[in-house]
């Protein structure tokens, strides 16, 4: 990761862990970027659940809660920004929508590391899967091993990895643009070296940690 210069001043991106927490206001930017190229080299997708920072990894997945309102969104970071000294993230369009900034611009708000995602893999809106009670384990490990649109399809790769290498298989259901995802977790990881351990391995390709 290396440093960089916006408007003279130097940045150092650094390490983070699933679990860190930041405070600070987060603002949204949209259409006058859309298709636009991201620090990484994506395009810019307005519609998209990405966001910018200045400092952390990119691909980090965090979780965002609008301080004011309590609403959530789960996104990638994929971008450098917002270069304004009291703000620590720039959410798309589509994220600040969902957490309320539309109405105001800008919020307070906390970030918290949920993971780490491949840039090759598609980021989804994964706020309710993030929070949901289904089968949650406070401060438990997880890795995601698959995403499908059907359940069949999440159900088999449940079953086929029901138990894998002490690992169990379960499935969690969120939502995107109105349509229902089935995401496969293998539980069971007693801290983040555990299961970053196991992504190691390459075991499953695209995997990734998540911590409820």
């Amino acid at each position: 990761m290396r440093p960089y210069t916006v408007f003279g001043k130097e940045y150092y991106p650094t390490v983070v862990r699933v679990g860190d927490s930041f405070s600070g206001r987060a603002s949204w930017y949209g259409p006058d970027f859309h298709g636009k190229s991201t620090s990484n080299g994506e395009a810019y997708d307005m519609y998209a659940m990405t966001a910018a920072h200045k400092t952390l990894p990119m691909n980090t997945v965090v979780r965002v809660t609008n301080s004011e309102n309590g609403a959530q969104t789960v996104v990638r970071i994929n971008d450098r920004g917002p270069f304004v000294e009291s703000r620590i993230i720039d959410l798309s369009y589509a994220a600040g929508e969902k957490i309320g900034l539309n109405k105001k611009g800008t919020a307070p708000v906390t970030l918290e590391v949920l993971g780490f995602e491949p840039s090759s893999m598609r980021t989804i809106d994964m706020g309710r899967l993030a929070k949901g009670p289904q089968q949650s384990v406070l401060n438990a490990f997880f890795v995601q091993i698959g995403s499908f649109e059907r359940f069949e399809g999440a159900m088999s790769t449940k079953q086929k990895y029901a138990s894998y290498n002490g690992y169990s298989a379960i499935i969690k259901d969120t939502e995107y643009n109105n349509k229902r995802l089935f995401r496969v977790w293998l539980g069971g990881f007693k801290s983040e070296a555990e299961a970053r351990d196991f992504i190691s391995r390459g075991y499953f390709e695209g995997s990734f940690i998540i911590r409820e």
